[in-house]
């Protein structure tokens, strides 16, 4: 297995794509980084990451005008969902993530049907567009990079009347499964290997049992072999009720390794270790995630020297390396020497899923 956590060491050895790159760098459309920091190439074909037949699985049709509230920059989930659109026939708003006020003002003055992103800032865009009593021709979304709870899906569609379906992927390999309208579980992109093996063994993890997702794409551009996503997975049992006989995912349980996603980006502890080296007067520091109703909070703990008085703007300087770095926004939490133990998780992850 070649683990998603071990690859950005793959990379540094072998630059920039570990070795993996099976065409020219010429031939490459574009090149994305991850957090980890990982580079994820992108080849010219259409629908390079396959997301078409899940859009279509949602209930995106030709013609619909989707708002993607992915990111562009950098990272590849923007242009991921774009080209999946495209390759559907859909014209696409690409907004982008954040500004929520924009967001609302784009669904009030274009006839937008779909929606691309995650199930929280979908649940954040809805509650201020009813907040502002803006209306809205939204009926569609799929979602993706987040744990969706049932209770979440159930009340988009009962308060807003929005049909939400998942999917599942990762940036290294696109997507990987999906939902259909029986919403059993996730059907497996038939142009990929998975297997639920043993996080330890590596063998597979046999009937009802959990086990972490293993993917082997091959693909010409980056055929990644036996890729240990570091997601843990049920599969499901039986046949869907849509009729399709195919391996189905019955649902995404966590992670295996160190990194923890947040608001739908991997948050790495090596990659935060790099960010806090910035900061001498921080001897320790744990990063707590929790949940608050719907949406992650991430809060940084960092622990100073004994006897140091730490400087005032320290907490400000923390938050904006934290944004810098992982692309995220979190609270930071100054505490005195003692606080943390010497073997204190990096980071601790205490959301729970209903």
């Amino acid at each position: 297995m070649l683990r998603k956590d071990a690859l950005p060491a793959v990379q540094r050895e072998a630059p920039p794509f570990g070795g993996w790159l099976g065409v020219p760098t010429s031939q490459v459309l574009r090149v994305h980084r991850s957090p980890g920091p990982i580079f994820d190439p992108e080849g010219t074909d259409d629908d390079y990451w396959r997301f078409a037949p899940a859009l279509f699985a949602a209930g995106i049709r030709p013609g619909d005008l989707v708002l993607n509230t992915f990111a562009y920059h950098l990272t590849p989930a923007g242009h991921m969902l774009d080209s999946g659109l495209r390759a559907l026939g859909c014209p696409v708003v690409s907004s982008g993530p954040g500004n929520t006020e924009v967001q609302v003002a784009l669904l009030s003055d274009l006839p937008v049907s779909g929606f691309i992103g995650t199930p929280s800032f979908l649940a954040t865009i809805l509650e201020a567009a009813a907040a502002a009593k803006t209306s809205h021709q939204l009926r569609t979304a799929f979602v993706i990079a987040e744990m969706l709870p049932e209770s979440l899906r159930q009340r988009l569609h009962e308060r807003f009347g929005v049909r939400v379906s998942q999917g599942y992927g990762t940036a290294d390999l696109g997507s990987l499964a999906y939902e259909c309208s029986a919403r059993e579980g996730m059907h497996i992109s038939h142009e990929v290997i998975v297997e639920i093996v043993d996080p330890q063994t590596g063998t597979p993890a046999g009937a009802g049992a959990a086990g972490e997702v293993v993917v082997t794409a091959l693909n010409p551009v980056y055929p990644l072999i036996r890729f240990g996503t570091g997601d843990l997975a049920l599969q499901a049992a039986g046949g869907c009720p849509c009729g399709r006989t195919g391996p189905r995912l019955a649902r995404i349980l966590g992670r295996v390794g160190d990194a923890v996603k947040v608001r739908g980006m991997f948050v790495h502890p090596a990659e935060v270790d790099r960010a806090m080296s910035r900061h001498r007067e921080v001897v320790r520091y744990q990063i707590v995630v929790t949940r608050t109703g719907h949406e992650d909070d991430m809060i940084l703990r960092a622990e100073v020297a004994s006897g140091a008085a730490p400087p005032d703007d320290l907490g400000d300087r923390i938050q904006r390396t934290l944004q810098e770095t992982v692309r995220l926004r979190g609270a930071v939490e100054i505490v005195p020497a003692g606080t943390l133990p010497a073997d204190a998780k990096r980071i601790v992850d205490q959301r729970t899923w209903d």
